[in-house]
């Protein structure tokens, strides 16, 4: 299944049906009077949340969604049908942004979250709604409210605990696969990975979901490389696992040009908790480890983690200092950020 994470959607909630203006004619029956029934309701437009879904990919397919129309009163007092609504399926963890794309109207996290997102018109009163004592024959009826047309974007933001940030080719679709059940593309060519993936990641009997993007290079905040399109699929994790491939001759640039780049993105993303590793310590002899280990320490201003995703080395340790971060950001609420301390 393709990946898409936007989506531009049009919709329209149903009219209102009009009010009918009637008047009761029965053979032997003196005084008939008014009798027109009101319009049905029109249809909305709803947004919800459900399972089973992880890309907007459907939205590419169809834009459109109009709701029914309310259909008119008809005499006898009859009522018109209502329109029937209709629901956009989408996965969770998508925010649904007005036209402009900056405008947030609903942020949909959990199973079954709904939101309104165009009210269907209020059908209109028949003339059977306006007799009274001093109009008992009125000749009036309203008309059915106009329908609601907007413009929305859908943008999926994957929801996840931890993810996975740094160059291409520093080991984190290795690093993912190793850890969880997840078979993301893996190669010895830079951008193997298209789009985000995510993986259920287990350590000391507990879970969590980590969720790996495209590699960034310099300049993804100008569009170079893929850009910066999927970051925003780590912005709602507790913690972010920074990679940096060990077999680099320039540690300490590749560590500075993701920071960079988080920052550029957005100021929140850079002050996340980040956890700091060197990867790929299987290619490298001791002496060249503690070199490049101390170059990385000194880059990031606090400790760094060596692991290898091939052999597995390093890797239980790496896994629970991020189950720390998640566990400390969910038990404590904590919102200031910093790095992690052994």
């Amino acid at each position: 299944m393709k990946f898409l994470d936007l989506a531009k959607v049009y919709i329209r909630s149903g009219a209102g049906g009009n009010g009918c203006v009637s008047f009761r004619r029965e053979k032997y029956i003196e005084f008939g009077g008014p009798d027109g029934g009101d319009g049905g309701d029109g249809g909305s437009v709803w947004a919800e949340a459900v399972e089973g879904l992880n890309t907007l990919i459907d939205f590419r397919y169809q834009q459109h969604f109009f709701a029914k129309n309310g259909q008119p009163g008809m005499g006898k007092g009859r009522t018109g049908k209502n329109g029937d609504d209709i629901v956009l399926k989408v996965p969770v963890g998508t925010e649904i942004l007005e036209d402009d794309e900056e405008t947030l109207i609903a942020d949909l996290t959990e199973v079954g979250q709904r939101v309104l997102l165009a009210r269907g018109g209020n059908g209109g009163w028949g003339n059977l709604h306006f007799k009274s004592s001093t109009n008992q024959a009125p000749r009036r009826a309203n008309p059915g409210q106009e329908a609601v047309e907007r413009t929305i974007w859908l943008r999926l933001k994957l929801i996840a605990d931890a993810g996975l940030v740094g160059l291409p080719n520093a080991g984190k679709s290795t690093f993912l696969a190793a850890v969880s059940n997840a078979r993301p593309k893996i190669a010895d060519y830079p951008f193997t990975t298209l789009h985000p993936g995510l993986g259920v990641v287990g350590v000391d009997g507990r879970e969590f979901v980590l969720a790996d993007i495209p590699g960034l290079i310099e300049g993804a905040s100008e569009g170079r490389g893929l850009g910066d399109l999927f970051l925003g699929h780590v912005e709602r994790c507790a913690v972010l696992l920074h990679l940096v491939d060990g077999t680099s001759s320039t540690i300490a640039k590749d560590y500075r040009t993701i920071v960079g780049e988080l920052a550029a993105y957005s100021g929140e993303l850079a002050e996340k908790p980040r956890i700091v590793a060197l990867n790929k310590i299987d290619a490298l002899d001791p002496k060249t480890l503690a070199n490049r280990r101390r170059s990385l320490e000194k880059a990031a201003g606090g400790p760094v983690l060596c692991l290898s995703g091939v052999t597995g080395q390093g890797v239980t340790e790496v896994l629970r200092a991020l189950w720390s971060e998640i566990a400390g950001e969910a038990g404590q609420g904590r919102e200031e950020a910093g790095p992690w301390r052994p």
